[in-house]
């Protein structure tokens, strides 16, 4: 008689702790040799100011907003208005001017609530072409 207990062959283990101290190793490395390129910038395609736009801009209906948030018509330069006056006066000037676009400078310390005020008397007058002016680049001595 065999009394021997009957064994039964062992499973074979895989230890996971080296492979996940290889990976780790890995990692770091992986880690430290990256080079990151930056993707977070737009494109932009600024306007660029040309001899020929001062031509063009006798046309236009052109709007100053000061720093202290007054509308001025560039036809009127004596003459502050009120967002009502100058939805108005845009009324005004968009009836008797065949080309019908508003160019509005804007200073730079304007706040964004008074430009916006400027277009919103434009949508209120009628008038769909608004661009705005940028101060190009001193001209090299």
């Amino acid at each position: 008689m065999n009394f021997r207990p009957l064994r039964t062959p062992e499973e074979p283990e895989i230890n996971f702790i080296p492979l996940i101290d290889l990976l780790l190793v890995i990692l770091i490395f992986l880690m430290v040799t990256m080079t990151f390129s930056r993707y977070t910038q737009l494109k932009v395609d600024l306007p660029s100011a040309s001899s020929t736009a001062v031509a063009e801009q006798a046309r236009d209906i052109v709007v100053a907003v000061t720093a202290d948030g007054q509308y001025r018509l560039a036809d009127r330069p004596d003459e502050p208005l009120s967002q009502p006056a100058l939805a108005a006066a845009l009324r005004d000037e968009a009836a008797t001017r065949k080309e019908r676009m508003v160019v509005i400078y804007a200073d730079a310390g304007a706040t964004h609530q008074a430009v916006i005020g400027v277009l919103d008397a434009a949508r209120r007058a009628g008038l769909e072409r608004v661009t705005f002016a940028a101060q190009g680049e001193p001209a090299p001595r």
